[in-house]
């Protein structure tokens, strides 16, 4: 593999804490700025991130805190809401956690003095992802440990609850068609489901096992990809239940599987945390090799940016960026 593919950090932004997730919001808030969010033991820091290729006057990365939530107990997943805005007046600032209490925690705030907290419990293990439904965000899907997905509405109340055959690992919305949800399961079977008749509609097999992430292709919904074991494997759900295409990706296990939003056939997936040095490495789906390695001292987490090639995974009081030359 050529060298120059290994690569440290594009851009790094100090922390005040060990970073266990970060999220770029998904979603158009109004600003030039992209709104990330980061989860550490305590707290939730949300701030917005001007890179040096969209903005010449930047020099690097500029990253400007908007507030710090206090959130008392390790946050261990963050979904944004596409309610959130930052062109209102007040702005609206929403999203939610899940923590490692087993609770998930709805945040609304206008960046001055209101913020409302609505806690929702009902999980009885831990939680390992959530999301908000994208068109109007007025309902959160959450899988959990304890074998269930469940569909929440924003006063905290469980409306739907899928009983789950392994740990959920991942959980994804369609971004058009808001009844149909993507949920993928430790033991390798990702099913689709329609929340109107709340029936599985449609289901994958990765036919190895542990599923650790998965994430659909929301440029382009016949994509799905996962990792699973040490390898990335790609479906395309209109073809066949089992992947089209699978390549190792990293010696040990493998953790997170995210799809690019800016290029429908780039993706990234990341090594086990725990390591001295975790890896994070970027494909594209026509080359056979990475087409990048990036090495940050054990990161967590993992997330792209809504219009750029960058992605971001946080560390030990760091979030490292990498950018993406396509």
């Amino acid at each position: 593999m050529p060298d120059e593919t290994v690569r440290s950090a594009s851009y790094t932004v100090s922390c005040e804490d060990y970073v266990h997730v970060v999220e770029f919001s998904p979603f158009d808030c109004g600003s030039p700025a992209s709104l990330l969010a980061y989860g550490g033991n305590q707290y939730v820091v949300v701030g917005t991130c001007r890179f040096k290729e969209e903005d010449t006057e930047v020099e690097d990365v500029e990253f400007t805190s908007l507030q710090v939530f206090m959130h008392g107990v390790r946050v261990d997943a963050i979904a944004w809401s596409p309610e959130t805005r930052l062109d209102k007046l007040p702005p609206v600032i929403r999203f939610c956690t899940a923590a490692a209490d087993r609770k998930v925690r709805l945040w609304t705030s206008d960046l001055q003095n209101n913020c409302d907290v609505k806690v929702m419990e009902g999980h009885t293990s831990y939680i390992n992802h959530l999301v908000f439904e994208p068109a109007e965000g007025k309902q959160i899907a959450s899988v959990s440990d304890d074998h269930t997905c469940r569909v929440w509405n924003l006063d905290g109340n469980e409306t739907i609850s899928f009983r789950l055959r392994s740990p959920g690992v991942s959980v994804c919305w369609h971004p058009e068609d808001i009844c149909k949800l993507m949920v993928a399961e430790k033991k390798g079977t990702i099913r689709f489901y329609d929340l109107v008749t709340q029936h599985a509609i449609l289901s994958l097999d990765s036919g190895q096992v542990p599923l650790m992430s998965a994430d659909w292709c929301l440029t382009n919904t016949i994509k799905v990809g996962a990792v699973v074991a040490n390898e990335w494997v790609i479906w395309d759900i209109t073809r066949s239940s089992y992947p089209l295409e699978k390549r190792p990706a990293h010696v040990d296990k493998a953790r997170h599987f995210r799809w690019s939003r800016a290029n429908e056939n780039l993706f990234a997936t990341t090594g086990y945390p725990g390591k001295i040095n975790s890896q994070l490495l970027v494909h594209h789906l026509g080359h056979p090799q990475p087409v990048m390695i990036g090495s940050a001292c054990v990161g967590a987490g993992l997330s792209w940016h809504r219009t750029l090639p960058l992605c971001v995974i946080g560390g030990d009081r760091k979030l490292f960026f990498w950018m993406t030359e396509m």
